[in-house]
């Protein structure tokens, strides 16, 4: 059964009230791709009464009152993505369409959806339990942070929400802990991986500069953000608070990562893979045209991309869960109503990161000012290529699975460092795990600019190529690389650009379409970059470009139609031989 949305439901499951309410700027889609069908099947697992409102209607009561109010609290997330960079393109225009909306027009959530829908509730019920915040949005706006939209540092969300707690990150654990502390009645200030408001600073936290003076000065809003980033790790994370107004923002260290079984148990809870009724009458949600039918290996990415905000999210350790459990859901896959014998997609955020582990885990936490992939892959990376291709095999020998795909992408540089497996895991791919092409990110191919990037040099891309061509060629396979390339990243120039289009026609021999212009999203070294002109790892001055017209230019520049080659004037002895004709 789905977790209750209506009245009618209510009374199906017997319930009269419900302990806990989470309020969602997607569709509810029961998966375990959807954040907050997560969280809501965490918490009814450990026995409380837990409903959802999705994408409720802004202009009154009447969806946000439908199952009266929680008894512990309300809980709200603006979806998968920050409501602002699912509403508005680079350049600042409205995008029209929406996965997670029934129908697909993006019309259902509103911009900041997390303040929107704070102020909802406490429009309709002036007396209620606790708001507490999560997902991306919250996660990524919980310190004093650049928004691209009002070019302005605003204020932690939890502030401009008016709400009492915002959990962090991945949130099961943090919200398990709060709803029994809530329900007993017992202080839930010192629970890790969230954030609350105080007019007292905790004892031994750090304390990075106010809001009040990195809105002004961004040499201090440069080190807030030093602070913020280099206390992500659970192992080593200390607390720190930052005055916001007249109280503080207090951040508690983050929670520490669930192990692999109990990462089975989130994962498989009783998922019902398909759109809540209410809302699938409404239209098609076409973002269970890649969900329904895959699994998700692991959590986390050893990246640590300048641009990605998977780190703030998810966290900069990989963390997977065990072969038997991803088996035993593939199992239930295969009776599911629809399923043809292909699971469309087997990863997670980098799907061959699955099985790969950093030789120090488990011991002092991540390491101080050091990257495990950049500029090279970190020897102390144990790579789990071996791994994934074994659990491939076997997913592919269940009966009833005809191919199991890796639709994720794929990282490039670690098959290359890989020297044991790294071919043989590449071959495997091709041979029986893509659907004609395989899908790679090197956003750049210039050096420069990958180095802003924090990605690997170009080389690595054209040997990658080869490799790729020269498998194609021997398993006899009409097979094709899909580039995701970026424009107008902090340290991106128009003649870089250039640059990329004749590298990509020349090298790669293809025109990509696959272009985005980069969006500066909260909490990311490329955002930092972005708002203050200068590289946060030497305080160097960088190039940033802002104009939108300009940005369009960069984008143009490696998608627009290939340049005509000039035509040749025939030779003498050639014009000659045509008149003689």
């Amino acid at each position: 059964m789905f977790l209750p949305t209506t009245k009618q439901e209510l009374k199906n499951w017997g319930w009269d009230r419900l302990d806990v309410i989470l309020v969602s700027g997607d569709a509810y889609i029961d998966s375990s791709y959807s954040g907050v069908a997560v969280i809501g099947r965490v918490l009814q697992k450990a026995g409380y009464r837990v409903g959802i409102i999705a994408q409720p209607d802004m202009d009154s009561g009447e969806d946000i009152s439908r199952l009266g109010a929680p008894r512990l609290f309300w809980g709200i997330t603006s979806g998968c993505v920050d409501s602002m960079v699912a509403n508005y393109t680079a350049l600042g225009k409205k995008i029209k369409q929406d996965d997670f909306t029934p129908g697909g027009v993006n019309d259902r959530r509103p911009d900041r959806a997390v303040i929107a829908y704070t102020n909802l509730v406490r429009r309709y019920f002036k007396e209620t339990a606790p708001i507490v915040l999560g997902g991306v949005e919250a996660s990524l706006r919980r310190v004093s942070h650049y928004d691209f939209k009002s070019k302005s540092i605003r204020r932690s969300i939890l502030f401009d929400a008016k709400a009492d707690v915002l959990v962090y990150g991945m949130g099961e654990k943090a919200v398990l802990e709060l709803a029994a502390a809530l329900d007993k009645g017992e202080d839930w200030r010192n629970i890790r991986g969230i954030c609350f408001a105080d007019k007292a600073k905790p004892e031994g936290f750090l304390e990075p500069p106010s809001h009040q003076a990195v809105s002004k000065d961004k040499a201090q809003f440069s080190e807030m953000f030093r602070a913020f980033q280099e206390n992500q790790d659970p192992e080593t994370a200390r607390g720190f608070c930052q005055l916001q107004d007249t109280r503080y923002l207090i951040h508690n260290p983050p929670q520490p990562l669930p192990g692999a079984e109990e990462l089975d148990g989130f994962y498989e809870l009783d998922y019902q893979r398909d759109a809540h009724p209410y809302y699938a009458e409404q239209g098609p949600v076409r973002a269970l045209d890649t969900i329904r039918f895959s699994l998700t290996t692991h959590r986390g990415c050893f990246g640590q991309c300048n641009f990605c905000a998977i780190t703030a999210h998810q966290g900069a350790r990989v963390h997977c869960r065990t072969e038997a459990s991803i088996l035993r859901e593939a199992e239930r896959i295969t009776a599911l109503p629809g399923f043809k014998g292909y699971i469309a997609d087997v990863g997670g955020p980098t799907a061959n990161m699955f099985g790969s582990a950093c030789k120090k885990q488990g011991g002092p936490g991540a390491c101080a000012h050091k990257r495990c992939l950049w500029p090279k892959p970190c020897p102390n990376l144990v790579f789990g290529h071996d791994k994934q291709m074994a659990l491939l095999r076997k997913l592919g020998a269940l009966p009833g699975v005809k191919k199991a795909f890796v639709a994720s992408g794929i990282r490039y540089d670690l098959i290359l460092a890989d020297g044991k497996q790294g071919a043989a895991y590449l071959r495997q791919i091709l041979k029986d795990h893509t659907s004609g092409q395989m899908k790679i990110a090197p956003e750049h191919a210039v050096d420069p600019v990958l180095h802003f990037m924090g990605k690997p040099g170009g080389e690595g891309l054209e040997r990658f190529k080869e490799m790729f061509d020269a498998l194609e060629s021997r398993l006899g396979k009409k097979q094709f690389l899909t580039y995701y390339f970026m424009a107008a990243h902090p340290g991106c120039t128009l003649n870089h650009m250039r640059s990329l289009s004749k590298y990509v026609q020349e090298k790669l021999r293809t025109r990509p379409q696959q272009v985005q212009i980069f969006t500066p999203t909260p909490s990311t070294y490329s955002t930092l970059m972005y708002y203050t002109g200068k590289n946060p790892f030497d305080g160097k001055p960088v190039f940033v470009e802002k104009n939108p017209p300009a940005k369009q230019d960069q984008k143009d520049a490696l998608t627009g139609p290939a340049p005509k080659p000039k035509s040749r004037p025939a030779d003498k002895r050639h014009r000659k031989g045509r008149r003689r004709g």
